[in-house]
């Protein structure tokens, strides 16, 4: 049972991940996103150890020191990089990029550590994801590509693929709660010098409360908890994959939200992703590749 919810958690860790940008939309208009992104892991780490207090799910036996560190480390990165290129190459271009190339890099680190090779079907749903995100993307502004941002981009892509790889590597022996905890408190302890490099009187109004909440616990939080208890069950690579439902969500709640308007080729481009996503979670899946997939291991 677990084993089919499994794609279903990832979605649903996406969709909340897909909520960021309209949230941050609403944050005050001080709030540096790079701030914001400290403050989000920070909320995110201080709410799932309130919730080991409560269900007591810490368990220190054989405890994974050196994959906690890298895990840890490849989230923290993550967030100024991208949102450095996000700022040096424009939305468009910094999203497209390191959105997409997450799951071509997830599936290769997949395939030369774990030699476990990315399926047809893998290859199938990436393609169509990844055409349909450049689709939804590209028509959005004009394109100016930095050299130095398309770096940023895929460094932000990188370290989201090697975070999954980690971090499904840990959760195999470990609670999902007590991963996500210690790996997004220590991300927010390595991000705690840039909360003194930017104006942060914005977090005690009342609507920087509620974007910090809102980030912390259900963008970060529960969605971050989803994505390891899908990891369980869910190859790195299909996972990062399934991660591109994000910018689908974006999408949609810009339209329906936001108030943004769409053109065809967008359009089609949501149609694209959906697709590709959908033909990932409804794929059957051998026994000898899930076999080989359950015994992986770093």
């Amino acid at each position: 049972m677990m084993t089919r919810l499994s794609p279903f958690f990832v979605l649903l860790a996406a969709i909340l991940w897909g909520t960021t940008g309209t949230t941050q939309a609403l944050a005050p208009e001080t709030a540096h996103p790079i701030a914001i992104g400290a403050t989000r892991l920070a909320v995110g780490g201080i709410f799932l150890l309130f919730l080991i207090l409560i269900f007591g799910k810490f368990n220190f036996t054989n405890w994974p020191i050196r994959e906690t560190i890298f895990a840890s480390l490849s989230m923290a990165l993550y967030q100024p990089l991208f949102f450095t290129a996000v700022s040096i190459t424009g939305v468009a271009i910094g999203t497209v990029v390191a959105i997409g190339s997450a799951p071509i890099l997830s599936g290769l680190i997949e395939w030369s550590l774990l030699k476990i090779r990315p399926s047809k079907i893998w290859w199938l749903s990436t393609c169509l994801s990844i055409i349909g995100c450049l689709m939804l993307f590209g028509t959005k502004e004009s394109v100016y590509v930095d050299p130095v941002g398309i770096i940023m981009s895929l460094g932000a892509g990188l370290s989201f693929a090697c975070y999954t790889l980690i971090s499904r590597n840990m959760v195999v022996n470990h609670s999902s709660l007590s991963v996500v905890a210690v790996v997004f408190t220590l991300s927010a302890i390595f991000l705690l010098p840039l909360l003194f490099m930017f104006d942060m009187s914005w977090i005690m109004s009342v609507q920087g409360v509620g974007v910090s909440l809102q980030l912390g616990i259900m963008a970060t939080g529960i969605a971050y908890l989803l994505f390891a208890k899908g990891l369980i069950h869910v190859s790195s690579s299909s996972a990062v994959t399934l991660s591109l439902a994000e910018p689908l969500t974006a999408a949609i709640l810009g339209v329906f939200i936001v108030g943004e308007t769409l053109n065809s080729t967008s359009w089609f481009g949501m149609f694209l992703l959906m697709l590709g996503i959908c033909i990932l979670i409804w794929a059957p899946k051998s026994s000898s590749n899930q076999k080989e997939l359950e015994q992986a291991h770093i």
